[in-house]
């Protein structure tokens, strides 16, 4: 049986040091203020028994990826593990795949052109390592295995700790109590977001690409006259 990587993220263990954060950071050399995965403050309860969660969230690696589908030179691909990265040498940073994102989990390296997210630390991953985030994390708040063997740790977590699955995604949520799942990451509504694009967005978007394709050949055309005219004097 293939492997399918996942996450579990228990809510209870989580302390909200950023320390994930940081070494997610400097792992995979990240561009200055963005993140691969981010620590959420988030408010919960009623007065006066309100208190604060941190909620750690990543990209998802959905099982239909919106931003796969939607991706005009399949830059976007499931690669081993059913992890979900970003071909840098096809990718023409156009930014589909960050408006179709649910999640937000998607950016654009400003060094570079190129969308960055989340890989689970795949060059870890091909060594024999788990992603760095899951080895920082000081309270064990982070699961990370093989969804597809049952036997596996992850989802022995699973089963133990009833952990809620993000539905269409690869990750997990062991709520703290009296947290209202309404604070979580969505369930994957892929069809809505897909939809979206391929009857608004990439119509749009083609009809402004050929301008700027006619813009360029009337310049080019514009310029050549001129160069013309001027030998010609």
């Amino acid at each position: 049986m293939s492997v399918k990587y996942g996450m579990v993220i228990d809510l209870r263990k989580c302390i909200g040091c950023d320390a994930c954060m940081v070494a997610c950071k400097m792992e995979n050399g990240v561009v200055r203020g963005e993140w691969r995965t981010r620590v959420w403050e988030r408010d919960y309860g009623d007065y006066p028994m309100v208190t604060k969660i941190k909620i750690p969230t990543l990209c998802n690696h959905c099982q239909a990826a919106p931003c796969q589908q939607v991706c005009p030179v399949q830059a976007t691909y499931h690669a081993e593990g059913d992890v979900v990265l970003v071909d840098p040498d096809k990718c023409i940073g156009c930014g589909y795949c960050i408006a179709a994102c649910p999640y937000g989990a998607r950016f654009k390296d400003a060094r570079t052109g190129i969308v960055d997210k989340c890989t689970y630390c795949y060059h870890r991953l091909a060594a024999g390592l788990v992603p760095v985030c899951v080895s920082t994390c000081v309270s064990h708040a982070r699961i990370f295995g093989d969804l597809n063997d049952p036997e596996s740790y992850i989802n022995q977590y699973i089963r133990e700790h009833k952990a809620l699955q993000v539905a269409g995604t690869s990750t997990f949520y062991v709520l703290a109590e009296g947290l209202d799942r309404s604070l979580l990451p969505k369930d994957l509504e892929k069809e809505g977001l897909i939809n979206l694009w391929k009857n608004i967005v990439h119509p749009a978007g083609k009809a402004l690409m050929g301008a700027a394709a006619a813009a360029v050949v009337v310049g080019t055309a514009i310029n050549a006259f001129k160069g013309g005219k001027r030998d010609e004097e």
